[in-house]
């Protein structure tokens, strides 16, 4: 038998729903570095079925840094209007353009590179993300996807530095 307690915990570690925490904890007999893994997974294979959804709504975000010597804005798209205005996915673009701001991503994806730059310097997508250096960029828009139930991409990003060009 599973505990409310667990159930509670899980789902403040993952954000997944009640009864998806509960199955997992049944189906691993309470071990709850097991049911966070089924979690995880199940997470991942509905951000991949969601990945050729089109995104048309979103927002553009803007960070600047303390002192303002330093800004980014990031554009985040979602597939609907509703989403986009969740405090979730507000966070998420928030986060984004502190990354970009902080890390100096030249690109998106690895899509866009030739073979002797280095993704996870380079590539928004394959940084180390600043909040969670234990995932990257890619993971955390994966988790929000699975959260969200909706795709999510981002569609564009820049970053300004004073006196630099």
């Amino acid at each position: 038998m599973v505990s409310m307690e667990q159930i509670k915990q899980l789902r403040e570690m993952t954000g997944a729903g009640i009864m998806n925490c509960k199955r997992a904890l049944e189906e691993t007999k309470g071990d709850t570095d097991a049911a966070l893994a089924i979690l995880k997974q199940q997470g991942l294979a509905k951000a991949e079925k969601k990945a050729h959804r089109e995104v048309r709504q979103g927002l553009v975000q803007a960070y600047i840094h303390t002192g303002g010597r330093i800004g980014a804005l990031v554009e985040l798209n979602c597939e609907t209007d509703f989403v986009a205005h969740t405090d979730e996915f507000k966070k998420l673009a928030c986060d984004l353009a502190m990354q970009v701001a902080a890390m100096d991503p030249s690109f998106i994806s690895s899509d866009e590179l030739s073979e002797e730059v280095d993704p996870s310097q380079a590539c928004l997508l394959h940084q180390p993300f600043i909040r969670d250096p234990q995932k990257t960029v890619r993971d955390i828009i994966t988790e929000t996807i699975a959260r969200v139930g909706e795709n999510i991409k981002v569609r564009r990003l820049a970053r300004f530095e004073l006196g630099k060009e």
